[in-house]
């Protein structure tokens, strides 16, 4: 059984160091960008929003630093150890070690991260997300919307009701992903989309006729950026790996629709996504196992999404 672990976070933004890799403190490297599957679960994110009447939030490139190296930090460094838990920054980095709730008081709040660490100057607050295995970002909003202190956070009501939150960051690391939420527009303006080229408009320059003020819409984006995000890392088709199990999502259809299908499951946060082509069969897996256990754990996560989704076991 797949156990899920949500833990609501209040914390600020860092320059963060995971690993062997240094940040100097405010400052954010110039190699940093923001992952698609990041920037789709933002998409989620705000397309929520929409639904409800709310304004898109705008994309933070300080807060998508600080969440990114956060969850590394979770994920590598296991900061959140008893008496800490997921609130907490190991001392394994350029910033301060910080044990929640251990440490907090009036002088010394883990939601100043953001002062110490990076030219964003308010506090930060953030919402953590945790599962036994790699994270699916449809699991990660469904499980945010379905928790009202997250779901508060989401659509600004509940304890945070009026607040108008100015700037949004998404980390998203193996088991870990988390959004920050911001009272004040982030100086740094957005981040580069990894893979893409950079929008040369910055994201606190709206127009009356912007749809979703603030936002990074793909449809806002340049042709080449739309073209990258719609087709990019196009799948190979295989026979598969005998002994495995794959979670079958889709079979016979023609070969580019399951071309567009898997570009489309890989930016919705499926990185495993494989077409498979054998006995005159195409079928389009979304994650695939070794071990029987694991896939059958698999299969029901993955039926919340795709209610027709089945297990092919290739024989060996």
């Amino acid at each position: 059984m797949r156990y899920i672990l949500a833990i609501l976070i209040f914390c600020t933004l860092g320059g963060l160091q995971v690993k062997a890799q240094l940040s100097t403190p405010k400052s954010i490297p110039e190699s940093y960008c923001m992952s698609e599957m990041e920037y789709r679960l933002y998409k989620m994110v705000n397309d929520y929003r929409k639904r409800y009447g709310l304004s898109a939030i705008p994309l933070s490139k300080s807060l998508s630093y600080v969440a990114s190296v956060h969850v590394k930090d979770l994920y590598f460094n296991h900061p959140d150890i008893e008496p800490c838990n997921s609130h907490s920054w190991s001392d394994k980095g350029t910033w301060k070690p910080f044990c929640y709730p251990r440490d907090e008081n009036k002088k010394n709040s883990v939601w100043d991260k953001p002062k110490e660490l990076t030219p964003y100057k308010s506090k930060g607050y953030e919402i953590v997300y945790w599962e036994n295995s790699a994270v699916v970002i449809d699991s990660i909003i469904s499980f945010w919307k379905s928790i009202p202190y997250f779901n508060s956070f989401l659509l600004s009501n509940g304890k945070w009701k009026g607040k108008k939150w100015e700037s949004i960051g998404i980390g998203i690391y193996e088991n870990y992903a988390c959004a920050w939420f911001g009272e004040i527009p982030d100086p740094e303006g957005h981040p580069a989309i990894c893979g893409q080229i950079e929008r040369k408009k910055h994201p606190l320059e709206r127009t009356d006729t912007e749809t979703d003020k603030g936002s990074l819409s793909e449809n806002s984006l340049p042709e080449e950026e739309q073209k990258s995000i719609k087709h990019s890392d196009k799948k190979e088709v295989s026979q598969g790996t005998p002994g495995r199990y794959y979670v079958i999502v889709k079979s016979q259809l023609p070969l580019v629709e399951m071309q567009k299908l898997a570009d489309e499951y890989k930016l919705k946060g499926y990185p495993d996504v494989k077409i498979l082509q054998r006995d005159g069969k195409i079928r389009l897996s979304i994650m695939d196992y070794s071990g029987k256990a694991s896939a059958d754990s698999a299969l029901r996560q993955a039926r919340q999404v795709f209610p027709d989704a089945w297990l092919l076991n290739l024989h060996p």
